[in-house]
C-alpha cells in the first residue's frame, strides 16, 4: 500500500504591529513619557524629594526661626546697651541735673524716651528688680536738687530704697544734713504708683515750733539744727510716680509734676526699715 506524501504549506508569518493608534498617535512619544517626566511630574517629584530631605518641614521652620531669633536678640541687647551708655554720658557732666541748661535737660530727655521705648521690665510693680536701694544720678526736680541754696549746703548724694512687697518706699540724703523721708505706695496700675510720704526725719523742736503748714519754709532752719527724729508728714506730702524703665542696674521714672528722675542699683538686697 502506498502512502501519497501531502504537501503542509507553512506557518503563516505573525501579523506586523501597526505603530499607529486610532488617534494618530505614535506609540513611541507614549513610551518616552512613561519614562521621561513632563514638567508637571517633575513638579511631583521635586516636592516628593523635598519631603524626603526633610520630613518634618515644620519642625524645620520653627528651629530656623529659633535660629534667626538669636542674632535679633543680641542685636537689641546692644541696641539698649548703647543708648544707656548714651544717656549715662549725656547726664555725667550735669552734677545730678543741678547745671543743666534748659537745652541739656532736652537732650537727656530725649535720650531717656528712646531707653523707655526698649523697657525690657512691662509691669515694674510686680518685679523684684525694683527692690533695693538706688542712688539718683539725674533729675529735673529742683526741690531735690536744692539749687536755691548754696553748693555746700546741698545734698551731695541722693539714696531711695524700695520694697515691692511691703509697697514701702524711703527718700535719703547725705552730707551736710542727712535728712530722710518714708512713704507709701498705692499702685494705680502695673507701672504707676501714688506716693504719701508720712515721716520726715528732720528736727523736731522746730516742726512743732512751726506746725506741719510750713514745712517747707522750715526745712532751710531745720537743716542748720541737724536734729534727727522722726515726724509726721503734712497731708499734702503726696504725689504720683510712673515707672517708664526697669532692669537690673537703671531705673527711669516720672513724676506727676513732669519731673525726670534717672536712678542706678547700688544695693539690691537693702531693705527699707519697718
Amino acid at each position: 500500500m502506498s502512502m501519497a506524501l501531502s504537501y503542509q504549506p507553512p506557518p503563516p508569518p505573525p501579523p506586523i504591529l501597526n505603530c499607529k493608534t486610532s488617534s494618530s498617535t505614535s506609540i513611541a512619544p507614549a513610551l518616552i513619557h512613561s519614562h521621561f517626566p513632563t514638567k508637571s511630574n517633575a513638579r511631583f517629584l521635586q516636592i516628593n524629594s523635598d519631603n524626603l530631605l526633610s520630613p518634618n518641614s515644620s519642625s524645620t521652620e520653627k528651629w530656623r526661626a529659633q535660629v534667626s531669633f538669636f542674632p535679633a536678640f543680641l542685636s537689641k541687647r546692644k541696641d539698649v546697651a548703647a543708648l544707656k551708655e548714651e544717656l549715662l554720658e549725656a547726664i555725667a557732666p550735669l552734677e545730678r541735673g543741678a547745671e543743666a541748661s534748659l537745652e541739656d535737660q532736652q537732650r537727656v530727655d530725649q535720650i531717656a524716651r528712646k531707653v523707655e521705648a526698649v523697657n525690657p521690665t512691662k509691669e515694674p510693680l510686680k518685679s523684684t528688680l525694683l527692690n533695693g536701694k538706688w542712688e539718683l544720678i539725674y533729675t529735673t526736680s529742683k526741690s531735690i536738687l536744692q539749687t536755691q541754696r548754696p553748693k555746700f549746703l546741698r545734698s551731695i548724694t541722693n539714696y531711695q530704697g524700695i520694697n515691692v512687697d511691703t509697697l514701702r518706699a524711703q527718700n535719703m540724703e547725705t552730707w551736710p544734713f542727712f535728712n530722710q523721708v518714708t512713704a507709701d505706695l498705692t499702685p494705680l496700675n502695673s507701672r504707676k504708683v501714688a506716693v504719701k510720704f508720712d515721716f520726715f526725719k528732720i528736727a523736731g523742736l522746730v516742726i512743732q515750733r512751726f506746725g506741719p503748714e510750713a514745712l517747707s519754709d522750715a526745712c532751710e532752719i531745720l537743716q542748720s539744727l541737724g536734729s534727727m527724729i522722726p515726724i509726721k508728714a503734712p497731708a499734702r506730702a503726696r504725689g504720683e510716680l510712673e515707672i517708664t524703665y526697669l532692669d537690673e542696674e537703671l531705673r527711669i521714672s516720672r513724676g506727676d509734676k513732669g519731673n525726670l528722675f534717672v536712678l542706678k542699683m547700688i544695693d539690691p538686697s537693702y531693705r527699707v526699715p519697718v
